[in-house]
């Protein structure tokens, strides 16, 4: 990171030690794993093939950090800043945007991206085939068409805006209606997918109870064959969504095609992510089971590799307790379960997500804890954007709810970094 994004983003307080592969390490160079090492500037222990810079930093909480190419070539990346939406019952945060047309070396300052009276959770970019229109979608808490009463707090009507002049102004917001379940509401900030036949997909969950701690959830799918005119609720209407017993949860679902199929992979409380397939332009799905991908109650975060047909997915390759107890947390105290989301490896697929590689280390926060922050805060480096260009791969982190990160690294480096058994000898 160069002096000037230093002096105006100024290195976070680095850990005495990091924990990796369930190892502790201190942060002095002699004594991290051979290739890795603290970037000061971005606040994470990564390998030296990697460089990052901080691209926004929050006087208090952002949240979801999504990016695309737009049509005329510039990196952009939106995200909410301020306060959660799930979380509030007035106007709190504001969709947020930088833009850089020198593909990251140097981005403009954050500005408004779209001045609406609701909050925002996050931008699921959309560029369809042979259009230059870009789609912003994602849940829609437009005031007065959600309650946040009776546990409800999160689920909203899913929709999207859209931009025609390169995404710097914006239409919207059109929510969709599905034509099974009319007034559909849920949540909705992973990526989704066009599929080969120009069929839109977007993953959906609802929740019941979140002021409870018997909170249960169901993850659909959105589905449209004509381009956002007409929609579908599947496996079908709301509470008949997928959902994994005895934990009575399945969450946030990403559909990513590769050839013929169509892998739809998503969050759950196991300890694994899980994955269902279709074979039918996602009009039927699979029955889900669990993948090798150790994962916490977090997102799964998937991209093609350059040559479209390889996937790689960043986990965390760590679940310490399947009662995940998320935000609750006594003042002062750890919690280790959120303690999974520090570190992100990478696994590698060449068959839809049928099989993974050995997991490889990628990065983990380096960032002394708070203490007067919740674990939530400490310990997130969940939530990565993931896209590739050319021969880089460019990850976008929300890190510690704080600040986005743009981090790259080429894909034969990504290829090469060590697993566990080369890190722990």
């Amino acid at each position: 990171m160069g002096a000037a994004n230093k002096a105006k983003y100024p290195p976070l307080p680095i850990a005495e030690a990091v924990d990796i592969a369930c190892e502790r390490f201190p942060t002095a160079q002699a004594s991290l794993p051979k290739g890795y090492r603290v970037d000061e500037g971005v606040g994470l222990v990564c390998h030296e093939a990697m460089s990052g810079r901080v691209v926004y930093r929050a006087a208090r909480e952002m949240y979801e950090v999504r990016a695309t190419v737009t049509p005329g070539g510039d990196y952009l990346t939106m995200f909410p800043a301020g306060g959660h939406y799930g979380a509030n019952d007035r106007k709190s945060n504001t969709m947020t945007a930088l833009r850089s047309s020198d593909k990251g070396e140097t981005w403009s300052d954050p500005y408004v991206a779209f001045n609406i009276d609701y909050n925002q959770h996050g931008f699921i970019p959309l560029i369809p085939r042979g259009s230059k229109r870009i789609y912003s979608f994602g849940t829609q808490p437009v005031w007065g068409h959600y309650t946040r009463d009776f546990g409800l707090a999160e689920n909203a009507p899913i929709g999207y805006l859209y931009s025609d002049d390169d995404g710097y102004t914006w239409a919207g917001p059109v929510l969709i209606d599905p034509i099974n379940d009319p007034g559909f509401t849920g949540m909705s900030v992973m990526r989704m997918c066009e599929t080969d036949k120009g069929t839109w997909l977007i993953g959906s969950h609802d929740g019941y109870h979140w002021d409870k701690p018997a909170t249960s959830t169901y993850l659909y799918i959105l589905r449209s064959e004509d381009q956002g005119k007409t929609w579908e609720a599947l496996p079908d209407r709301r509470k008949n969504g997928w959902n994994l017993k005895p934990y009575n949860r399945m969450d946030e679902g990403r559909p990513i095609q590769v050839g013929d199929r169509i892998l739809f992979i998503c969050r759950t409380p196991e300890g694994h992510l899980w994955a269902r397939w279709s074979s039918d332009d996602g009009r039927t799905w699979t029955d889900a089971k669990p993948t090798s991908l150790v994962h916490p109650d977090a997102p799964p975060m998937i991209c093609h590799l350059s040559d479209g047909k390889t996937l790689v997915c960043f986990h965390h390759n760590r679940f310490h307790d399947k009662d995940y107890t998320g935000l609750r947390w006594d003042k002062g105290a750890e919690n280790p379960a959120m303690g999974d989301r520090s570190e992100v490896w990478a696994a590698i697929s060449k068959d839809c997500g049928e099989t993974w590689g050995e997991p490889v280390f990628v990065y983990c926060n380096a960032v002394r804890h708070d203490a007067e922050a919740s674990p939530f805060f400490n310990n997130q480096c969940s939530y990565n954007d993931l896209f590739m260009d050319g021969d880089t791969l460019n990850v976008f982190v929300p890190h510690l709810w704080r600040q986005a990160l743009h981090l790259r690294i080429k894909e034969s480096d990504l290829l090469r970094l060590p697993t566990r058994a080369e890190i722990i000898r």
